[in-house]
């Protein structure tokens, strides 16, 4: 009997401290582009119990107060006493910060226009969900945001903020993907019940998600496998800006080039780029070109052109995939000018990104998830 063919993506939620990070630095960038179009903004967070320090480089000429808007960050998400992970008013904030360097300055300039950095980037697609994303971390992100929802609207009781999803879906019938085990993991209140708030999680969570997509409920449970999570968020764990990249992306189903989204203003290719990426991808599985499309980019500093551009269509492409890599090439600016100008970036739009994905979001209206580009590439299946 063989193996059966499993693949796994986890999710977390907006009060997982790495997630906290990732809105405190992403809402710093919008309030600076928000008056500041040119803003040149890196912005780290980091959190841990009691504290809070935001450091990196900022050149703008935005008025910012950097630690009201980490205190009202950490109210919205639910983070309003010590017991349920920080005290978003009485917690210590340090801001250390400095301005761009002026040797990235001169390569990143309008006169110039190059990347704010050298690196590697992967946009993906595939035709597995309606949103073109896979299904694993397509079904993860929606059970956090979900289980979120609730917690916020008062109607999951006991539910704190940090909370974790795992989703393993069995591929062995490739045509009939089915779910095999669904993980969460829920920060809770210490005096709640145990039986009946896992009841909840299975029944009106786990199933509901799994319904939605159109899957199988008769998978394996776990919940909370510890059999305890009271103590979370940044007294549980230290918090860091860009540290869950591929919840951030594809869930592990495409390869990552390793850099980290939030905080960067859009000159940074690690993820103007990867936005641009995933926009070619999604619109060259919309206009049927293939069924899959993983896309590679790379960069030097201070230069304008992509050094390379790969495309992988895994077997499943519909024309060659140098007609792909054609169109590619023809159709998109790759220049971080270009994606800039394409995509509209110098806007404040990041903080919504920075939980639930950057990638696949129909909740708010991202553009480099628009499918405005497909008319325009079904001419190449000709």
């Amino acid at each position: 009997m063989s193996e059966k063919v499993l693949f796994t993506s986890e999710s977390v939620s907006e009060g997982h401290p790495d997630k906290l990070c990732d809105q405190i630095s992403d809402a710093i960038l919008d309030a600076c582009l928000a008056e500041d179009a040119n803003a040149r903004v890196a912005c780290e967070t980091f959190a841990t119990t009691n504290l809070v320090v935001i450091g990196g480089e900022i050149t703008t000429t935005a008025n910012v107060d950097y630690e009201a808007i980490a205190r009202k960050t950490m109210k919205e998400i639910g983070y309003t006493k010590d017991e349920l992970g920080i005290d978003a008013d009485h917690c210590k904030i340090q801001v250390v910060m400095d301005t761009q360097s002026p040797d990235i300055a001169m390569g990143t300039n309008n006169e110039v226009g190059g990347a704010g950095d050298q690196g590697i980037m992967f946009g993906y697609a595939c035709n597995e969900t309606k949103n073109y994303m896979p299904l694993t971390i397509d079904m993860a992100h929606e059970l956090v945001r979900y289980a979120s929802e609730l917690r916020h609207k008062g109607e999951f009781k006991w539910a704190r903020p940090d909370m974790k999803s795992q989703v393993t879906v069995d591929y062995t019938d490739a045509a009939n993907p089915r779910i095999d085990t669904v993980l969460m993991s829920i920060q809770h209140d210490a005096d709640f019940n145990e039986k009946e708030f896992k009841t909840f999680v299975k029944e009106n969570i786990m199933k509901k998600v799994a319904l939605d997509y159109g899957m199988n409920t008769d998978f394996k449970v776990l919940i909370n496998p510890t059999g305890r999570f009271v103590i979370g968020g940044p007294h549980g764990d230290t918090g860091l800006t860009g540290r869950k990249i591929i919840v951030d992306t594809y869930g592990g189903v495409a390869r990552h080039g390793g850099g980290a989204f939030s905080g960067k203003d859009p000159t940074k290719v690690d993820r103007s780029a990867a936005y641009m990426l995933r926009y070619i991808a999604k619109n060259i599985v919309a206009a049927h070109l293939a069924d899959r499309c993983e896309l590679q980019a790379s960069y030097a500093i201070g230069v304008k052109e992509p050094t390379s551009v790969f495309v992988e269509t895994y077997g499943t492409e519909k024309v060659s995939k140098d007609v792909i890599l054609s169109a590619v090439r023809k159709e998109f600016d790759l220049t971080p000018a270009g994606i800039i100008k394409t995509l509209d970036l110098r806007r404040p739009i990041y903080k919504a990104t920075a939980a639930y994905g950057h990638m696949g979001r129909s909740d708010v209206d991202l553009p480099w998830e628009h499918l405005d580009k497909v008319d325009t590439l079904k001419k190449y299946l000709d």
